[in-house]
């Protein structure tokens, strides 16, 4: 975080550094959100341990376009997202992901490899997020989807030929 104070004889920065502070933030929710999804996720795991991660007025806006599309708000809202994303992915792994750019607004990189539960078909896509992090919590989401029509046609339910 960088404050400027001024007065009528100087300017003063104040440079704290977040760069290890939002890391640690995120590395820590990433880590909690694996461990969450491998004790059975949403419905048979207990959302608490990723409590902490986010601020309680924390908002994730997801592409309308999606599945799960919407603004998610508070602890509440990020559960019934993990809810509604559990219902569509029948798994969802990021096998890749970079810091880009860390701070009060952090940059991640992710590549992801899901397959849909409505169709079993699988598919593999980056995603950009900014998250950004406030009193040592993630405040804010935005995930960037290269091609949200292709998420959304994999999990689109097919019809069968009679």
């Amino acid at each position: 975080m960088t404050t400027t104070s001024t007065t009528d004889t100087a300017d003063t920065t104040d440079t704290t550094d977040t760069t290890a502070d939002s890391t640690a933030v995120l590395t820590g929710m990433y880590a909690a959100e694996a461990a969450y999804l491998a004790a059975g996720g949403p419905g048979q795991a207990s959302f608490a341990p990723l409590a902490p991660c986010f601020a309680p007025d924390v908002v994730l806006h997801q592409a309308a376009a999606l599945p799960y599309g919407g603004t998610w708000r508070g602890h509440a809202g990020l559960e019934r997202f993990f809810l509604a994303m559990s219902r569509v992915w029948e798994s969802f792994d990021m096998t890749e992901q970079e810091f880009l750019a860390t701070g009060a607004t952090a940059v991640v990189h992710t590549r992801v490899r899901a397959r849909a539960r409505a169709t079993g078909r699988e598919l593999t896509f980056p995603i950009l997020q900014t998250i950004t992090v406030r009193d040592g919590r993630i405040a804010e989401v935005r995930p960037f989807y290269w091609n949200t029509a292709a998420i959304a046609d994999v999990c689109a339910v097919r019809p069968t030929a009679g």
